[in-house]
């Protein structure tokens, strides 16, 4: 009887031991590859065979070029020419390199869609002090949840050396954007016919780490914080999204509320998660298109498809020039390709497919991941029917006097309708992102949305 106890107790612990190893971290040995073989963000430190790729060498110094008074970065790469520009009439030959969103866009703007392809430069990095979580986090770190939440994570960049597609998505989901930011954006839905009006923001945005009166010592759901008000048009004017956004959505869902200033009413918008309406949006996009891609997981089975080469925005410093204006930027169909930049990169490939019994208008999602940040920089979304139906292009820049890769416009064409999505753009406000931002816990608390509708 004692053997058969003893044999069924040593039975659980091992299935026990099984499924904490699906989702533990890496082993010491494998996390010292960091800052040798791989970059300390955990992308492969030498570059390709043939050269296309540099080797990672440390990115951008902090002076890598002068800053306006505005906060505009001065463009360090101004001089290059394109190698290249893939069109329509040549595209065949680079198919390899490219995503079948990027392919669906020259067969449905064959005359105008065009890709201007620079070297590559690894530009990007970030402080030593996220560094030095990273590699924390390499080794403590679990999913757990289902893969739903985190355990024992430090600031950003949870799995640098990733064993599956969640892991991957996490990556993304959590990684480094300045601790805390203000921004003045605007975004732009054209017609098909480039008709358009603009919607401007003003957005805060403050991981719980970075707040100014955190008790650090306190345990917390909580992500980050996240404010956004409209400034204009007239008729959306004053309303503000505050969202808390939780580690584990399933356990804790995200706390989302809506001031609208015309009502003057504060209200719970549960609505704002999966594929609920994005703000101002006019319909296209969903709550989880912004910032590419973000939320709970949970709806999705991941599938890691391995590192592929690619051509992605990147160090488009162009497309942010404080000299354009939105007109030269807006154009029907797409954004003005002239003012792109794409450079060749590793990235990593990543499917989500719907769960049996799930809700949500993507019933796959393919994910196209910049080695170097984690950042999402394409997404291919496909409808129930498997058709492709839009395309979502993130313009990479670093600003490098900050240290923070981030975007400079979020795009997403819908190839259906030949509508699309430009968010983002800052060329005409009167600031750039104010990295640093001090804010307070008391800042993003419900009682504070009147304060800041205020119009």
């Amino acid at each position: 009887m004692k053997a058969k106890k003893l044999l069924l107790q040593t039975g659980v612990l091992g299935l026990s031991l099984l499924a904490s190893s699906v989702m533990a971290a890496v082993s010491a040995d494998e996390a010292a590859k960091l800052g040798t073989t791989l970059t300390p963000l955990g992308a492969e430190m030498a570059g390709n065979a043939d050269g296309t790729i540099p080797a990672w060498t440390g990115g951008l110094p902090k002076n890598a070029g002068t800053v306006d008074a505005r906060g505009f970065l001065q463009d360090p790469f101004a001089s290059e020419k394109p190698l290249f520009v893939i069109t329509a009439e040549n595209v065949e030959q680079y198919k390899d390199k490219l995503t079948p969103g990027q392919l669906a866009m020259f067969k449905r703007y064959p005359q105008s869609y065009r890709m201007p392809v620079y070297p590559t430069h690894r530009s990007a990095s970030v402080p030593d002090s996220v560094i030095e979580a990273t590699k924390r986090n390499a080794t403590n770190t679990v999913m757990v949840q289902n893969g739903n939440g985190l355990a024992n994570f430090d600031t950003a960049n949870p799995f640098p050396i990733p064993q599956n597609g969640l892991e991957v998505i996490w990556n993304h989901i959590t990684r480094y954007r300045g601790g805390s930011v203000k921004r003045f954006v605007t975004q732009a839905t054209p017609q098909a016919n480039g008709s358009y009006s603009l919607v401007y923001f003003v957005d805060e945005f403050t991981f719980r780490g970075a707040l100014a009166d955190v008790d650090k010592s306190k345990e917390s759901n909580v992500l980050f914080y996240f404010k956004q008000r409209v400034t204009a048009p007239s008729r959306l004017a004053g309303n503000v999204l505050l969202v808390h956004e939780t580690l584990d959505q399933v356990k804790e869902p995200r706390l989302a509320w809506l001031y609208n200033a015309g009502q003057r009413r504060v209200r719970r918008a549960p609505q704002v998660s999966y594929d609920g309406p994005g703000t101002a949006a006019d319909g296209l996009r969903t709550s989880d298109n912004f910032d590419m891609y973000n939320g709970a997981p949970d709806r999705y089975e991941w599938k890691l498809n391995g590192k592929k080469e690619i051509y992605i925005p990147y160090n488009t410093y162009k497309l942010d020039s404080p000299d354009l204006k939105y007109a030269d930027v807006i154009k029907a169909g797409h954004i003005n390709q002239d003012l792109s930049r794409y450079e060749l990169h590793r990235v990593w490939h990543v499917t989500a497919t719907l769960k049996q019994g799930e809700r949500h208008i993507y019933a796959k999602r393919d994910f196209f991941i910049d080695e170097d940040t984690w950042q999402a920089s394409a997404i291919d979304h496909y409808d129930g029917r498997g058709t492709l139906w839009r395309v979502a292009e993130a313009h990479n820049q670093y600003y490098y006097n900050h240290q923070v890769p981030w975007y400079t416009v979020e795009t997403l064409y819908d190839l259906l309708s030949g509508r699309y999505l430009a968010l983002g753009m800052k060329n005409e406000e009167k600031q750039a992102y104010e990295f640093g931002f001090p804010a307070k816990e008391s800042d993003y608390t419900p009682a504070a949305l009147r304060q800041a509708g205020v119009r």
